[in-house]
């Protein structure tokens, strides 16, 4: 199971192409723009969001509402684009008409891909790196999450995620009984904080940096459960699926680390204060007495709940702009300001979700026989009662 996306922040649209799904696998539009509504949410967002209205429109591999087993296209329009036609249009221009056309970029942003996207392709104009480098296209990414989210949760796999810190501010009191609870939490949060006393400072964090032209970055965490033993592999590197999800975190825009359950503490423990012993009992099969490996042993599930955290640098796009070179005239000057957010940090936790939904499902995806979604989804109910009972 793989996707692929197209599209650039100002262009006239974003598209993703999913391929491998299950045929039978019930899905609507719905399922996917609730998400992509969550991500334009959250304390913090710029302008950007009240322009675009992210709905996603499925044009290719699915019929009445299942899939058909062949790839599947959604499609999600830029509203902006009326306003950038000339800018990104796709046709040639003339010389005289390349002068005139405004927002080139000669000035590469620290923090972006601008400067080493136009060392690395050529381009003297850098837009042609920045449309692209945006954090725009996790639109898509959020779409085909959503998509991986609805094969999971048919299969009794529920994934949901909150923000750990914002701009130094820490959540403490961060307990939940179920992912269902959590997500009812975060989503009444404008930071999606299980703390309300630490949501509150984290939105007055956020304030200050923008009232001061600044970012603010942060911590989120992304919660799976129900997620069955023994997926993944220990046999090749490129098989264990811990590194995958890792990969995954690390592949969204300034995304700077990442951890699976005690992550980096583990270094100041004993290996009795980090090993999860193991139980078993009639009802539940083999289980872990803690959960602080964050469901992974060996490059492959554990069966305990997935946990995994992400770590995000403050946005680069900075009102109070850093010091820049020109790459025309390599004069000092300060860079580009394009339009941002002061913090993204509750939207990430949202891409978080499905890029690491994606990847649990691509994982179940390969591992089990999965042309169809009813094949799959029975083959997963005998592997589960194996486990019980080996």
């Amino acid at each position: 199971m793989r996707y692929l996306t197209s599209g650039e922040s100002h262009g006239p649209q974003l598209t993703t192409i999913i391929e491998g799904l299950p045929a039978g696998l019930s899905i609507t539009a719905e399922d996917i723009n609730a998400d992509l509504a969550r991500r334009q949410k959250g304390h913090g967002r710029g302008r950007r969001m009240v322009i675009e209205k992210d709905t996603a429109n499925i044009t290719a591999g699915i019929r009445h509402g299942k899939t058909l087993g062949s790839p599947v296209c959604l499609v999600v329009e830029n509203n902006d684009w009326k306003h950038w036609t000339k800018i990104m249009g796709i046709e040639p221009i003339s010389d005289e008409e390349a002068e005139t056309i405004a927002r080139t970029v000669s000035r590469p942003r620290p923090g972006h891909a601008d400067l080493n996207g136009g060392l690395k392709y050529g381009h003297r104009d850098m837009r042609n790196i920045l449309e692209r480098s945006s954090a725009r296209e996790t639109t898509v990414r959020v779409a085909a999450g959503a998509v991986a989210k609805t094969l999971l949760s048919q299969l009794g796999i529920k994934v949901g995620s909150h923000v750990v810190k914002i701009g130094g501010v820490e959540a403490k009191n961060v307990a939940y009984d179920s992912i269902e609870q959590l997500q009812q939490i975060t989503e009444e949060s404008p930071v999606r904080c299980l703390d309300p006393e630490a949501g509150q400072s984290m939105m007055d964090a956020i304030d200050n940096a923008k009232a001061n032209g600044d970012t603010i970055g942060g911590i989120v965490e992304v919660v799976v459960e129900g997620m069955p033993a023994g997926v993944g592999s220990y046999v090749h590197y490129d098989r264990k699926l811990d590194a995958k999800l890792a990969s995954a975190i690390m592949s969204i825009n300034a995304f700077k680390g990442v951890e699976i359950g005690m992550g980096f503490e583990v270094a100041d423990r004993f290996g009795s204060e980090v090993h999860d012993e193991i139980a078993w009992s009639k009802e539940r099969g083999y289980y872990r007495l803690s959960n602080r490996l964050g469901g992974f042993e060996g490059g492959m599930t554990s069966g305990m709940p997935i946990v995994v955290k992400g770590v995000m640098k403050p946005i680069p796009t900075l009102y109070k702009p850093l010091r820049s070179v020109d790459i025309n005239t390599k004069e000092e000057f300060t860079a580009s300001i394009e339009r941002s957010d002061a913090c993204a940090v509750p939207a990430a936790a949202v891409v978080a979700e499905a890029v690491i939904a994606w990847e649990l499902a691509a994982a179940i995806v390969d591992q089990f026989p999965s042309d169809t979604f009813s094949g799959l989804a029975s083959y997963i109910e005998q592997y589960r009662q194996q486990l019980k009972e080996f």
